[in-house]
């Protein structure tokens, strides 16, 4: 599972990145400070199941604060796009190239509008930031029409002649994007799209690039500098004008404050959270203390947090609605070394135990006999549906 961090340039992509990751990435008040694609490690936020057990977990991966298992997942931060990215424009190529692995899209607005459709600053609010929510899905939809539209007239015909079935046939030909075949019989179900392929013309293939998108790049928008003047009467606009989106304040540059600032000791501060303990005064000049306190008050007192961790959060359980679901015996849950639930995995929805069997290891799927609900201590089959925060004990043949 990858969360592609995405928007147009200059809108702090890169300091989300890093305020979601804490890896050194290049911040730059300029368009393209990315080139390359970032790559780094993200953590989601589960109520850690220890505390059903009344114990203390120990993760090999990610880490544990008062009952919070924070999981991590892969992050990708992509080269700004501008506007005809599809047409190779800017860094568009390699933009969209870059998100072809992506199973949902952060999508980075700069809310405050000091940033023109090119990625240069401009004066705070000159700027409308709802062309950008627009602009970056027309991109993809188009993106995806190109894909759809390339040896078209060839693939057509072949499927007309040889009596394909049409669903299957394009959903083979863009397994590439995350398209399957069952997605595409949906989708033109839905559309009432019917007839002979090679009659479809480009209405109705742009509406097939439009859906297909949709669904196999969900988007997520991260209302950034949110602290800027005129900010929140536009994120209370764009909440108004876009109700089918999920629009989400933050302020990326304040998380990544308070992120480097508990890294050297100088607070306590859990990501999500709606405050912080400033563990020594003494050690913070008048610079830091001001910061801190304008963070406290005009981002955390106001949104409640920064907003990053929830929108990290919101990606992978909101849209993806992904579960956590953690490993462990019904007569012991520590490993071999002595760990308590030391693991934790996402999985998809409507996984079963034996998905689950097999994503621990191919023999423990191959080999299955049952599985253990180990907090009801019951029983259950190859086919049983997991929810959110179970713990589940897999017995399989050796």
């Amino acid at each position: 599972m990858l969360i592609g961090v995405v928007g147009k340039a200059n809108v702090g992509k890169s300091t989300f990145f890093k305020a979601a990751t804490l890896a050194e990435v290049e911040i730059a008040n300029y368009p393209f400070a990315t080139i390359k694609p970032n790559h780094g490690t993200g953590y989601v936020k589960v109520a850690c199941a220890d505390k059903f057990f009344n114990v203390q977990c120990n993760p090999r991966f990610g880490f544990c604060i008062n009952h919070n298992r924070f999981v991590p997942c892969d992050v990708l931060d992509v080269a700004g796009l501008v506007p005809g990215a599809h047409e190779g424009k800017g860094m568009g190529n390699q933009f969209l190239d870059d998100l072809r692995p992506a199973d949902v899209l952060i999508h980075v607005v700069d809310i405050g509008g000091t940033t023109n459709e090119r990625g240069e600053p401009v004066e705070p609010g000159s700027y409308d930031p709802a062309n950008d929510i627009k602009f970056l899905e027309e991109e993809l939809d188009y993106w995806y029409l190109g894909v759809i539209k390339k040896g078209w007239d060839k693939f057509a015909r072949e499927v007309q002649q040889t009596h394909k079935e049409v669903h299957k046939a394009i959903g083979k030909q863009l397994s590439g994007l995350g398209v399957n075949e069952d997605m595409v019989e949906k989708v033109l179900r839905d559309l009432g799209i019917a007839g002979q392929v090679t009659e479809w013309g480009e209405d109705q293939l742009f509406k097939l690039a439009q859906e297909l998108r949709r669904i196999t790049k969900p988007m997520i928008i991260a209302c950034n500098k949110i602290d800027v003047a005129g900010a929140a009467e536009n994120f209370a606009r764009c909440e108004n004008d876009f109700p089918d989106h999920m629009l989400i304040a933050c302020s990326a540059e304040s998380e990544l404050a308070l992120r480097e600032a508990a890294k050297h000791g100088l607070i306590e501060y859990v990501s999500g959270e709606g405050d912080f303990v400033i563990k020594e005064p003494s050690k913070l000049n008048d610079a830091q203390t001001k910061a801190l306190e304008f963070i406290r008050e005009n981002i955390l007192k106001k949104y409640g947090s920064t907003g990053v961790q929830n929108i990290l959060d919101k990606s992978v359980f909101g849209i993806l609605k992904y579960i956590s679901i953690f490993p462990g015996g019904i007569n012991k849950l520590a490993d071999q070394d002595g760990n308590v639930l030391p693991d934790c995995f996402l999985l998809p929805p409507n996984s079963t135990a034996l998905d689950f069997a097999y994503r621990l290891h191919s023999d423990f799927g191959d080999n299955f006999i049952r599985a253990i609900d180990v907090k009801t201590k019951r029983t259950v089959g190859k086919e049983h549906l997991l929810k959110e925060g179970d713990v589940v004990e897999i017995i399989a043949d050796k």
